[in-house]
């Protein structure tokens, strides 16, 4: 019969969980949770002092139990503490390890720079990358994003033609053998290209060989006195290297990039060093032309719009106008017909030339002129048919209004009756103030010379105050009948 051993066991129907005492080294099974007990150490009193969980497949897993990839046995990620489970691997899981972590990193990454692998793998530097799995810098990465073909730098390039061959010395720099040259200044141009120095020969070289397309190629230049850290690119649409001819044309070139005459450069910012008052000025961030600045140098030819010259004479010159010939010279009476009103300017521009002789040798002034104003076309038709201006007209005209009426009342026979006359000045004085009637004037209508002497001698008779008859002389009858007085007159045959 074989051998048995039995330990201590709690049914299924119990609860779970390890017994409350074990004797050291007892073992217990508990069917509720399966989970194998063992007592561990002793209280003194042949009891353990602690029970521990050893066993039973509520507590472990069985390692041939197949699992799903990347899964992993592992407690909650967050919340309260509970039983691990198996659970797909997450990043969280895999902790953050820093360079320091990695034992002999340093080392072991600089064994193995990626610029030192073999050719056969693609170094960085110097190698255009051809396949999908091949690095690539950032420089050609550059180049390709602005269409350029990126070569590795040169050490220099020619600025001249050369003798393709020997070690030399290019823009400054002794050259040594198998060190990049670009040679861009050949008189065939079909020889330029990339070359590698060579103690005979020169060999173009292995990235730019003959037959391959040198469109867009683009070379960076190390050194030079002349061209260090300058760019140059390739410009030929056909250029198949060592049959066409190749043009390289400097593409940048900020390392050496510094201001000439009327440039300044401050950092990378280029500006204008503008003349002070010469005519170039700044506004609102743009470039203009100040005509009025003080320091303007030079002249504007004809040809141009100016005048070639620096002085009003020299300009006149230039533009061949003579003052008094070509152009009148300055008058104050110039200035006044330049500065008239408009509506004067017109009312001379519609005299004509007879008009404007009217004036000619004319000593009128103004206030005489102005005679004239408002004189209508029927008062000009009775001006012509009036005689000349003199004095006896001047009289006429400042006579008063009543004789001039009178003088309008006057028919043309009695007019006529003066027309003729030989009567003096103070013949005719005797009619001022006179009072006789036309019936008297006319009683006198067919005198002749001799009735004229009758009366200059015969006797006249006038009454005086006191009725009685007197005899007088003509002269004195013609004071009498002008004034009515009486006194001082001679009387024949007495006084009054």
């Amino acid at each position: 019969m074989s051998n048995t051993i039995r330990i201590k066991k709690r049914a299924a129907s119990g609860s779970a969980g390890a017994p409350s005492s074990l004797n050291p080294s007892e073992l217990a099974f508990n069917e509720a949770d399966l989970k194998l007990y063992y007592g561990f150490g002793d209280t003194g009193s042949n009891e353990a002092s602690s029970i521990i969980t050893v066993g039973g497949s509520g507590a472990f897993f069985n390692k041939t139990d197949t699992r799903t990839a990347n899964t992993i046995l592992s407690g909650p990620t967050t919340g309260s503490a509970a039983a691990p489970t198996f659970r797909s691997l997450v990043s969280a899981d895999i902790p953050s390890i820093t360079a320091s972590g990695v034992s002999d990193f340093n080392s072991a990454v600089q064994a193995n720079r990626v610029d030192q692998l073999a050719a056969a793998t693609n170094p960085v530097t110097g190698v255009t990358p051809t396949a999908d799995t091949h690095f690539a810098i950032k420089s050609y990465v550059d180049g390709v994003a602005q269409g350029l073909d990126i070569k590795e730098a040169a050490r220099v390039a020619t600025t001249a033609n050369i003798t393709l061959s020997g070690t030399q010395t290019i823009d400054g720099v002794a050259v040594s053998a198998d060190q990049r040259v670009l040679v861009k200044n050949q008189s065939t141009s079909s020889e330029n290209g990339l070359y590698l120095c060579k103690a005979s020969t020169w060999a173009r070289t292995s990235d730019l060989a003959a037959g391959s397309d040198a469109k867009s190629v683009f070379v960076f230049i190390s050194e030079g006195s002349t061209q260090a850290d300058q760019g140059f690119v390739q410009t030929a649409d056909t250029a198949t290297v060592g049959t066409n001819g190749l043009t390289f044309t400097q593409f940048s070139g900020s390392g050496n990039l510094t201001g000439g005459d009327g440039i300044t450069k401050s950092g990378n910012e280029f500006s204008v060093d503008l003349k002070s008052n010469g005519g170039i000025v700044i506004e609102s961030t743009e470039m203009a032309v100040d005509l009025g600045a003080s320091s303007i140098t030079g002249t504007l030819a004809v040809g141009d719009g100016g005048t070639g010259s620096t002085s009003a004479s020299a300009a006149r010159t230039s533009l061949g106008l003579v003052i008094g010939t070509d152009v009148e010279p300055h008058s104050d009476k110039l200035t006044e017909l330049a500065t008239m009103a408009q509506a004067t300017a017109d009312a001379l521009a519609d005299l004509t030339s007879t008009e404007v002789q009217i004036l000619d040798g004319a000593t009128l002034t103004t206030t005489e002129l102005n005679y004239v104003d408002g004189v209508t076309s029927a008062i000009q038709t009775q001006l012509d048919n009036k005689q000349p201006l003199d004095a006896e007209l001047t009289e006429l005209a400042t006579m008063s209004s009543g004789t001039a009426s009178a003088l309008a009342d006057l028919t043309g026979t009695e007019v006529a009756i003066l027309d003729g006359a030989t009567l003096s000045t103070a013949n005719l004085n005797v009619l001022d103030g006179i009072t006789a009637t036309t019936s008297e004037l006319n009683l006198m209508d067919g005198g002749t010379s001799a009735t004229s002497t009758t009366l200059a001698t015969a006797d006249r008779f006038v009454c005086n105050d006191a009725g009685v008859m007197k005899q007088v002389s003509l002269a004195n009858l013609v004071t009498f009948i002008s004034d009515g007085s009486t006194s001082g007159y001679v009387v024949e045959g007495g006084t009054f």
